[in-house]
């Protein structure tokens, strides 16, 4: 065929192959699960969107035992939530894991842009692969979450050399879906590129306003009742939770008055370092940091934040291989990856039932919150170290 150059495209299907391989235990061990333990999240989307169909209460339902998980969304999610109610359920399975992937895919490629750049297919297969297996991602298939797909939106959104879309109005999109991406709006003011903000929160706004006309019930239910529900999310003390509110909740300080008061005084503090690293990073136009570290206190900062929703630390990991020629940069990026991998949470749990005088109530706990203070950490190695190590060579 004119005009395909074949020495270009010839390498994808090998790199094609190679992904699929690598990922299928995953996958297979996943989607293997006992129906009612399969991609959870994935079915509270789908009830969502039925309760669209159904003109039922989205805010009032329930998944099936064992679960009973509530919709946790904006209203403007169940509402994009309805093509997968008119999915069957093993269909929406295999749709939505493969978009887990499209997604991982976008994602590695714009972290990875620099180390890429020279065309190397089998290379980035690898990236998919490794990243597949770090834990937010691993959540990412047990659950069927949707993180991958925001990190991507606002990944897109800030890197994308010449986007075909506004810039801006990815960031609109997975904070209407989601809210906690509404970081990127501060992001957006801080470093004052007011045309990318004015979209991003003029979408926000029409998003979060639709469903007022379209169902508004239910947006009233959300945005008055269940969002002021923080405990509708879940258990926040249990070890998933891994935002500096879930640590210190798991530290059983005296009063929730305290716990709350050192939270807010953290989120002052991390917050303004870390947007101030974020904006650093940004007038040296190195945009994939900025994306991490604002990604980082989309976690950090937030009331709760699972395991799942760390997916940012692929962002993280580009961001420090950078173009991949500084050796002791890649092996920074290979403990990082290292350290996402291990469940190391859950060996604090691990540690704490043990029950071993002084060690298990200490050190477990702070084990417990290894994901968490590991952001922190990764706060300050994108904000100080790095920038220090780009020009140290």
């Amino acid at each position: 065929m004119a005009g395909v150059n074949w020495r270009q495209w010839w390498p994808w299907p090998a790199v094609a192959i190679v992904i699929v391989l690598g990922v299928w235990p995953l996958v297979e061990y996943w989607l293997s699960n006992p129906d009612d333990q399969r991609l959870v999240d994935l079915e509270v989307y789908r009830v969502g969107g039925q309760m669209i169909l159904d003109g039922r209460p989205v805010y009032d339902f329930v998944t099936p035992p064992p679960q009973l998980l509530p919709f946790t969304y904006p209203p403007i999610a169940a509402l994009l939530a309805v093509p997968l109610a008119l999915m069957s359920w093993d269909t929406a399975q295999w749709v939505w894991t493969a978009g887990i992937f499209v997604c991982l895919g976008i994602t590695v490629g714009f972290s990875f842009r620099e180390s890429l750049k020279d065309y190397r297919p089998l290379v980035f297969a690898f990236l998919m692969v490794a990243c597949t297996y770090l834990m937010p991602i691993r959540d990412q298939v047990r659950f069927g979450q949707v993180d991958i797909l925001l990190v991507a939106l606002c990944l897109a959104d800030c890197v994308a050399k010449r986007p075909r879309w506004p810039r801006g109005f990815l960031i609109g999109l997975a904070t209407a879906v989601k809210l906690t991406p509404g970081v990127f709006l501060i992001y957006l003011l801080i470093t004052r590129q007011w045309r990318t903000f004015w979209t991003a929160t003029g979408v926000t706004a029409l998003l979060t306003l639709l469903p007022f006309a379209v169902i508004p019930q239910d947006a009233v239910d959300f945005w008055f009742h269940a969002l002021l529900d923080p405990e509708r999310l879940g258990s926040n003390a249990g070890t998933t939770n891994q935002s500096m509110r879930g640590m210190l909740i798991r530290l059983y300080l005296p009063s929730d008055l305290l716990t709350s008061a050192i939270w807010l005084a953290l989120v002052a503090v991390v917050g303004w370092y870390g947007f101030r690293f974020a904006r650093e990073a940004y007038r040296r136009q190195d945009p994939i940091t900025a994306v991490a570290l604002v990604g980082l206190m989309a976690v950090l900062l937030s009331p709760v934040a699972w395991i799942h929703h760390l997916a940012w630390v692929v962002v993280v990991l580009g961001a420090i291989v950078g173009d991949a020629t500084d050796v002791t940069r890649i092996r920074v990026a290979a403990g990082v990856w290292l350290y996402y991998v291990l469940p190391i949470p859950w060996w604090g749990v691990t540690l704490k039932a043990a029950e071993i005088p002084v060690l298990s109530p200490v050190l477990g706990k702070v084990v417990q919150n290894a994901y968490g203070l590991g952001a922190l950490a990764l706060v300050w190695l994108l904000g100080t170290w790095l920038p220090k190590r780009r020009y140290s060579l």
